[in-house]
């Protein structure tokens, strides 16, 4: 926190439950080790583990662990293959039809579509299996675990059981990612996605009674912490 200060990063004036402010507390810290703790002046990496991307694949945001990416796929462009569930994904994958390149995209597994937000180790060690680490991407409105490795994307927001973009995604359709700059793009025009969106219809619910129904019902995307709230037309 202390090395966190020096670019004036922490609001210092944080009551603590010492009864100190967050700066008072700090004040007197040191760095004892700076190969352990690295010094602000010259960090492990100028950014974070993680980048939040956005655009009109993901209005709301998504998720990346950047630090897992190898520098070929930081800035990636390749064609959609499209699943609606991570089961039908991973026979693809496993049955070698996945080609470099790609963008594998998995949706309806998100809060809502799951329902409860699985995560998607398997696909990305399928990936990773086949010799594809390095050349395909993996778009999801799933999450991911502190496992995941390669230009994995999770978290996209708005998830596809609420009509969310990554829910209009066709076969063929060309995703552009760009990890420096933040950016997660479709190739199709707004007025091609707002006609997609005219003929999209909600799935059936995967399961219709007992708490797995009502937290479907409640769930927010993963943007907001799929915390549950209550629909406003109810």
């Amino acid at each position: 926190m202390k090395e966190l200060d020096k670019k004036h990063l922490l609001n210092t004036e944080c009551m603590t439950v010492t009864g100190k402010t967050v700066g008072e507390n700090i004040s007197k810290a040191v760095n004892r080790n700076p190969e352990v703790i690295r010094p602000i002046e010259n960090p492990y990496s100028q950014t974070g583990g993680l980048a939040v991307l956005k655009g009109n694949l993901a209005p709301d945001g998504s998720v990346v662990k950047r630090s897992a990416v190898v520098e070929e796929m930081l800035v990636h462009e390749g064609p959609a293959r499209v699943f609606d569930s991570e089961d039908d994904a991973i026979v693809a994958i496993k049955g070698g039809k996945i080609n470099p390149g790609d963008v594998v995209v998995i949706r309806y597994e998100g809060p809502k579509g799951g329902p409860g937000m699985r995560e998607m180790l398997n696909p990305t060690s399928a990936i990773a299996g086949m010799g594809l680490g390095s050349s395909v991407a993996l778009i999801t409105d799933g999450r991911f675990s502190g496992a995941s490795r390669g230009a994995s994307i999770g978290h996209v927001s708005p998830e596809a059981a609420v009509g969310g973009p990554i829910a209009l995604v066709e076969e063929g359709d060309i995703i552009k990612i760009n990890i420096p700059e933040m950016k997660l793009e479709l190739s199709v025009s707004d007025e091609e996605l707002a006609e997609r969106k005219a003929k999209w219809q909600p799935r059936e619910p995967k399961i219709t009674t007992g708490y797995l129904a009502r937290y479907a019902a409640m769930v927010t995307s993963g943007n907001r912490g799929a915390i549950l709230e209550v629909p406003k037309n109810n």
